[in-house]
């Protein structure tokens, strides 16, 4: 395996905040593509962005080639050292990608599926151009250099009136071109020849944002509307005025986006945590570590979905105590006949505070609302368990 050495930068002011890696278009250099979303970014992210070898300040000579999966391990171990630098060796990281920045990416989400929480992926494609193309752009850049592709890829990197409003982003960017080892630039072109993942974006699980910019014939929305439909849980936006370099044309926008798509990840993950905290507190550890363990792929998303609105976001609401909320659920489980969940939440109602007279005043008053049959049903399901929660007190007072 031929894994390249990948250098980096650092684009936020300081290194507080979760760490957000950015990779960059074949033929741009990570400042050049990525400093102006980054003077918005670092308000919230640790912000280091990749060079491709040959690219950029990574000056290192490379003459071997490497594929897509070679480059994303390259990329992930360049992260890692990242990570044990900020004293989180083995950390999880946020990505966000332009082109060939966000293929890599999508061989890292497959590749190390644990590694990143989230991901957007702007301007590029699970499979990008054809393998003959590719092969044809290295043999020109061998040829004659990086410089024989400037009046193309103003036409392909730029949404038109682009170049006369902003020249001096514009200038930047061509001149990271002309500036990319020609060698480097060629691999790179002969890696992307044999990238398609198509087939495996369903095994992608975190959630991604695709990104299409209107006026991208490089990478057109319907290769982005592909991984926003082919993942696990992807969305797609199409920036309109855009071409392919979304983070030097748009920079505020896409830095929203990109904020946006990652706290509302984060905000899950804590209501995950909060709601997993308050299940365990008001079922107990046993009932939970059971449901767990009994989990499959088949239920996984149902019970993550249990913990986190069910338990996370209703749960936590400081507008009921807890021992309210076990009456309100045992009315509701008395007149849905839920009776499996009914046992459970009288288990869970003493574990609230409720006591045994309270228990019986909430089943007396849903004989009169709900009806005597459900209310009689309810009495013997709530008896049993009240006898086993006696049963476990003495056990453990023993």
């Amino acid at each position: 395996m031929s894994v390249p050495k990948i250098t980096g930068v650092q684009l936020s002011e300081t290194s507080a905040g979760p760490l957000l890696l950015l990779g960059n278009s074949i033929g741009t250099s990570a400042t050049a593509l990525w400093a102006a979303s980054a003077a918005f970014l670092g308000e919230r992210f640790h912000v280091v962005a990749w060079d491709l070898p040959g690219h950029g300040r990574n000056t290192d000579p490379v003459s071997d080639s490497f594929s897509m999966a070679e480059l994303a391990a390259g990329v992930m171990a360049f992260a890692d050292r990242v990570l044990t630098d900020r004293g989180e060796p083995g950390g999880r990281l946020y990505y966000a990608g332009d082109s060939l920045g966000g293929a890599v990416g999508l061989q890292a989400l497959l590749d190390a599926p644990d590694r990143i929480l989230a991901a957007v992926l702007l301007c590029t494609g699970a499979k990008i151009g054809d393998a003959d193309g590719w092969w044809e752009r290295a043999a020109r850049v061998r040829a004659s250099g990086t410089a024989v592709l400037i009046n193309q890829s103003v036409e392909r990197w730029f949404a038109p009136g682009f170049l006369e409003r902003e020249p001096q982003v514009a200038s930047q960017l061509l001149e990271s071109l002309r500036a990319a080892d020609a060698e480097a630039y060629a691999l790179a072109c002969e890696a992307l020849a044999d990238f398609d993942v198509r087939s495996r974006l369903g095994e992608i699980a975190v959630p991604v944002l695709a990104v299409a910019g209107a006026e991208d014939f490089a990478t057109q929305a319907n290769l982005l509307a592909e991984i926003a439909n082919g993942v696990q849980r992807g969305t797609l936006q199409v920036l309109e005025g855009v071409a392919h370099l979304a983070p030097a044309e748009a920079p505020q926008e896409v830095a929203k986006l990109i904020m946006k798509h990652f706290d509302e990840e984060e905000l899950a993950v804590d209501r995950y945590v909060a709601g997993m905290q308050i299940r365990r507190e008001v079922l107990g550890d046993d009932h939970v570590d059971r449901a767990n363990a009994a989990t499959t792929d088949f239920t996984r998303d149902f019970q993550e979905l249990i913990t986190e609105y069910a338990w996370g976001t209703i749960w936590t609401r400081p507008g009921l105590d807890r021992r309210s909320r076990s009456m309100i659920t045992l009315t509701a489980l008395v007149a849905r006949g839920h009776h499996e969940e009914l046992a459970m939440h009288v288990r869970a109602a003493r574990r609230n505070g409720l006591s045994v007279d309270e228990i019986r005043e909430v089943l007396l008053q849903t004989a009169i609302y709900c009806g005597v049959p459900d209310a009689n049903t309810a009495f013997r399901i709530a008896q049993a368990a009240l006898a086993e929660v006696e049963t476990t007190a003495e056990e453990d007072d023993q």
